[in-house]
């Protein structure tokens, strides 16, 4: 969570934006067929660990509608509205994301939100995202029931996944009865009161009511609620919002509990907002998270696409990002629910975000997938950026109708299977292999395997040649990625690279 709206008697804060041809020795020879993609109702092969996750993101009112008798209200004109989607939804069309190949689900939280409804955009904005909390020990009907959360996680594990909710113990919602009632007002710092300070820990995050969570009352409160419906429910770990605005006192105490009250496997990953290996390793140093969100991937990996800066910049980029503390992970994405989405930013030019999704699907870490940002959703600024799931001809609620692109799926299902069968894609070492003005080639090395990655961000065709790694002189090359044959040289490797083109090489050991 970081740009939900607050009402007109505060000053309204936009969401900051994360920008920031005769070769020789290689010829092309018959297509090879790669592993395949699964089609189907399939269950996924459960990820080994969770540094081989591929997460996938959803905001539960904007992706399917599966339950009318909870649409009251419901406007999937208005974008400030609740559309209709609901947990049962998600459940019934589960296999959209199963069989894209992503291991775990992260949805947006489905505590009691507020009933009403704030203005400070200049229009009606309600909780519909799920992080203005009224009621932290019950659901929101317009989500649905506890029941449905549980059928959720059960049919999520039937097919192999995870399932993650998002958690919020920072800050209630706007108006929220917390603030009201006599047994709760003074749990929480309130702007209208003066209480607010001026640092992460004390401020009102966007005059959002403050949990003072230094207060093991309220502490316990709060972490009772949560891990209550974790362990009613049979969820697989949290998505923790808000991580800086609590502190580490807090978030010690909590991972304690979620070991002793849920179970050591329980996972946990955090946002901080700007986080990186860096500035993520103080809550990794305590051991109060297992992951946490890499806030420098898409900006850096965008800039490259679009041409920005020099390949060997970029690749020492991708080298830095394994420097994170041991046993802990990075979460990378493209797109969320607070930035404009890379295929935005790039003008809608889906062939630069192919390579920018081929980066994300080759680099260490867990990638993640915002939902519809596959088959080309419109994650444009905010709150464009929280359009509904596109259905195309199928009838479901609330985005039937909506345009996707059914290339770019399968473009991702690929990926997501190669990633998957590969296991040096995950977490094999980085190794720089050539850089060229446009282009850059380099392998991800687990133990004797080697696959090489080949990107040209160009608009014209080049080629890359670099010294045969170990075990490839000579060697028959498959291009897992485009159903190619290459053959490398004794000498060298030479790659012919079309126009904003990439390949996923490995050699031929039959």
């Amino acid at each position: 969570m970081k740009s939900e709206l607050q009402p007109s008697r505060w000053t309204w804060i936009l969401p900051s934006l994360l920008f920031v041809t005769g070769i020789s020795g290689c010829t092309t020879a018959a297509p090879v067929r790669p592993p395949s993609a699964p089609a189907g109702p399939v269950a996924v092969e459960p990820q080994s660990e969770w540094a081989a996750a591929i997460l996938y993101f959803v905001l539960v009112d904007r992706f399917a509608d599966g339950d009318a008798a909870n649409d009251a209200g419901v406007d999937p004109e208005a974008k400030g509205t609740f559309h209709g989607g609901d947990l049962k939804g998600l459940a019934g069309h589960l296999d959209e994301i199963s069989e894209l190949g992503a291991t775990a689900l992260w949805i947006t939280p489905v505590v009691k939100n507020i009933d009403g409804f704030v203005t400070g955009a200049g229009f009606p904005d309600w909780g519909y995202h799920g992080y203005w909390a009224d009621d932290f020990t019950s659901l929101d009907p317009r989500f649905g029931t506890e029941e449905d959360l549980k059928a959720l996680a059960e049919a999520c594990h039937q097919r192999g996944m995870k399932l993650l909710l998002d958690v919020v113990y920072n800050h209630a919602g706007y108006g929220s009865h917390y603030t009201t009632d006599p047994a709760t007002r003074s749990w929480l710092r309130v702007e209208e009161r003066g209480e607010c300070g001026h640092d992460d820990l004390t401020s009102c995050l966007l005059g959002l009511p403050d949990f003072k969570t230094e207060n093991p009352e309220v502490a316990d409160y709060l972490m009772k609620a949560h891990l209550g419906l974790a362990k009613r429910t049979g969820l697989d770990g949290f998505r923790l919002d808000t991580v800086k605005h609590v502190d580490h006192d807090f978030w010690q105490e909590h991972r304690r509990r979620t070991r002793e009250e849920v179970g050591d496997g329980f996972f946990l990953v955090g946002e901080v907002w700007g986080g990186d290996a860096k500035v993520l390793d103080p809550w990794f140093e305590g051991d109060e998270m297992d992951a946490g969100f890499d806030f420098s991937f898409q900006g850096s990996t965008l800039g490259f696409v679009l041409g920005r800066g020099r390949p060997v910049a970029f690749n020492r980029y991708l080298e830095k990002r394994s420097e994170v503390r041991d046993g802990y992970l990075l979460s990378h994405f493209l797109s969320n629910h607070d930035t404009p989405g890379a295929l935005h930013q790039l003008d809608g030019d889906v062939a630069l975000f192919r390579l920018a999704v081929l980066l994300q699907m080759t680099a260490n870490g867990i990638p993640q997938i915002f939902y519809g940002e596959e088959v080309g959703r419109r994650i444009g600024d905010w709150p464009e950026n929280r359009s509904d799931m596109p259905w195309g001809a199928r009838s479901i609620e609330p985005g039937a109708g909506d345009e996707r692109d059914e290339g770019l799926r399968a473009y991702y299902q690929r990926l997501l299977h190669l990633r998957r069968a590969r296991p040096a894609l995950w977490r094999g070492v980085h190794e720089g292999l050539a850089f060229g003005k446009d282009t850059l080639v380099f392998a991800k090395r687990d133990g004797a395997e080697r696959v090489v990655v080949a990107i040209n961000r160009g608009a014209e065709a080049a080629e890359e040649r670099f010294p045969p790694p170990e075990g490839w002189a000579g060697a028959r090359l498959r291009d897992l990625l485009n159903d190619e044959t290459l053959t490398a040289g004794d000498e060298e490797v030479v790659v012919p690279l079309g126009p904003r083109q990439g390949r996923i090489l490995v050699a031929d050991t039959h």
